[in-house]
Order: C-alpha cells, then structure tokens, then sequence
C-alpha cells in the first residue's frame, strides 16, 4: 500500500466543492457547517475560507483555534469508490484585503456582493497539522510539516 502524495491528494480535493468545518464550540462540543472550497485547490497544507466576522465559527475559532475539515466525493462511475478526506488543522483569521485579493474568487460573489469590499469580511486559514484518507483500496494519515497552499472557500 501506497501513501498517497500531497499533489496527488490536491487532485482529489479540487474535485470536491464543500467540505465540513467543524470548530470547537466550548461546553456545547463541536460544531459542524457547510463550506464551499469553490473548486479552487492547489493544496500542500492551508486551506482559504472567506466568512463574516460576526459568525459564531469566527467566535469559536476566537477561542480555540483547533478545527478540522471534512472531504467527501462519491463513487466514480466506473464503481470505483469515492474518497473521504479529514483534515485536522489550526486556524487563523485574516483582515487583510491584499490577502483577500490573493485568494478570491469570481464565485464568491454570490455571498460576498460587495467583493473584497463587503463590510465585516474576513478570511479564515485553517493550516493542517495531518491529513487522513481513505479511498476504499487505501488509508493513509500524512503529518504536515512546514508546507503551504490554496484551498479557497466561502461561508
């Protein structure tokens, strides 16, 4: 068996618009929502979620900043099974519009009318620490290190 490499886990990724981000939300536990990575993904380690800042995710992460993302991609076709990706990261909030400029994309349009100008934007980085995977033939855990990349996203 074969541990597959971070390129080949951004091909997979790229497939995959929403993902799961769960944050720790105190004595209530964890708390899951829907984000969309809008198909943009060159990924080796960070992943780019734009939100409001006055979500109770960006409260969470203010208190904890320990989060984790959720993958999932159905069957091929060919029966082939699909593949079903955590990633445990950190993260961190970002208020710079050249960083929002860098990772945006024409989709978020669609909850950010305003673009990089829309009142109470921020940008939310989740660095992952480990990645885990299974794909129905293999599973494999990857410690990330000191690596970097684009997995953008929205609320």
């Amino acid at each position: 068996m074969t541990t597959m490499t971070m390129e080949e886990l951004s091909k997979k990724l790229a497939k995959i618009d929403f993902c799961m981000f769960d944050t720790l939300g105190g004595p209530q536990g964890l708390k899951s929502r829907p984000m969309s990575n809008n198909g943009d993904v060159e990924y080796d380690g960070d992943s780019w979620f734009f939100s409001y800042e006055d979500t109770r995710k960006v409260k969470e992460i203010d208190q904890d900043n320990r989060v984790g993302l959720t993958f999932t991609a159905p069957p091929s076709i060919l029966g082939k099974p699909g593949i079903f990706i955590a990633i445990e990261g950190e993260a961190s909030l970002i208020r710079d519009k050249a960083q929002f400029e860098k990772h945006w994309v024409k989709d978020l349009d669609r909850w950010f009318p305003q673009g990089i100008d829309t009142p109470g934007i921020l940008l939310i980085k989740v660095s992952a620490k480990a990645i885990e995977y299974w794909d129905g033939e293999e599973n494999s855990r990857i410690d990330v290190s000191s690596t970097s990349a684009v997995a953008r996203g929205a609320v």
